[in-house]
């Protein structure tokens, strides 16, 4: 096995449609077929293509390629493919049409993620009142008659002067995520796309049983991915690693999208993205926003977080010193020692296409 990390069975039609594909973006001399290992060929780099990563840091590909991964979907295609392509874990594909899907699913995942803007509230209920309804029982589904795309658009992604609904960051990542598997689905497996309308017209899926279903995840913490190493449309968690201001609800880390071009999604200030740097400064400062009412509630004051973060940035040396400190790999769970923020795992979408999905069973098995 070589270091790439992507693997798919050897078919005429499938390197047929791989060629196609990077033909169509102009990549054809980044990547070359590396000797098949196991019966499953591999789809590799070239030497030139490789060093644009070094030590599979993906954060600055675009940037050197000058690439517009912002609002070009080709340029967004080419960073998916080429990280992808030097996955330093293996990745093994069952067909090149499951690993086209993929791709394009990522793209749908960075385009909705930076399109989200949402109001932070880890407790409030409310979604639009004319395609969602609530109780404790189902959580938030679907009214008769009413689209899961169009519904889960208007939830997340409010035009200028429109709306903004109340989200937990976690509920964020699943609505960007759910959304863009449907995107996929609705044109490339239609009975997927009709269960997951029949299940969100009955009962929301949220939480464990949603990654359990939906998600992907690779690397541990035993064994962590290179600490720069991204994928478009990746969901990425950063630790709190304060012992106090982790005890504010839904400040014990935070979830987000790599959007591609070394950017974070901000749900909350979608033209607003983070880098690694403005990530790890604001979750730094978390422990000096957090402060307690009259009740005694443990509470965040993020006027305090975002001024403390910009005199950060101001002050060179502070800055570099609060970016040491916090850009290392986190500590284990329940473990607060001298770890940072940076996680040691990326989460994806599992495969959606016939016969080699299981979201449709893994939904029809779950319990309530």
């Amino acid at each position: 096995m070589t270091e790439t990390g992507v693997r798919i069975p050897s078919s005429e039609v499938g390197l047929r449609l791989l060629q196609s594909e990077w033909s169509r973006l102009g990549m054809t001399g980044w990547i070359e077929w590396l000797p098949e290992a196991q019966g499953l060929a591999q789809p590799g780099l070239t030497t030139g293509a490789r060093g644009w990563m070094p030590d599979f840091d993906t954060l600055e590909i675009a940037r050197n390629r000058g690439w517009d991964v912002h609002v070009d979907d080709n340029d967004l295609e080419r960073e998916i493919w080429l990280t992808l392509l030097h996955s330093p874990v293996p990745v093994v594909f069952p067909s090149a049409a499951e690993l086209v899907s993929s791709v394009r699913i990522r793209r749908n995942i960075a385009r909705n993620a930076v399109r989200t803007m949402l109001n932070f509230n880890t407790t409030a209920v409310e979604r639009p009142d004319d395609c969602w309804t609530y109780s404790e029982d189902t959580g938030f589904i679907l009214k008769p008659g009413c689209d899961l795309i169009e519904s889960l658009i208007k939830a997340s992604q409010p035009p200028p002067g429109g709306v903004v609904y109340s989200f937990s960051c976690y509920r964020a990542s699943e609505y960007v995520v759910l959304l863009s598997i449907a995107q996929e689905a609705r044109v490339s497996h239609p009975a997927l796309y009709a269960r997951l309308q029949k299940q969100w017209h009955t009962h929301a899926v949220a939480s464990r049983r949603f990654h359990d279903v939906f998600m992907e995840e690779l690397g541990t913490v035993e064994q962590p991915l290179p600490m720069h190493y991204y994928v478009p449309g990746d969901r990425v968690w950063f630790r709190n690693p304060d012992t106090v201001s982790d005890e504010v609800e839904g400040f014990e880390g935070s979830w987000v999208v790599y959007l591609g071009g070394g950017l974070f999604a901000n749900f909350w200030k979608r033209d607003r993205p983070f880098d690694v740097l403005g990530k790890c400064l604001e979750i730094y400062h978390w422990r000096h926003g957090t402060y307690r009412d009259a009740k005694g509630e443990l509470l965040m004051d993020e006027n305090v977080v975002e001024r403390l973060v910009a005199e950060t940035r101001a002050d060179p040396k502070s800055c570099a010193e609060i970016f040491e400190r916090m850009h290392r790999m986190r500590d284990p769970l329940d473990v607060y020692a001298d770890g940072g923020c940076m996680d040691a795992t990326r989460e994806y979408p599992k495969f959606i296409l016939p016969p080699h999905s299981t979201m449709i069973q893994d939904l029809d098995a779950l319990e309530w």
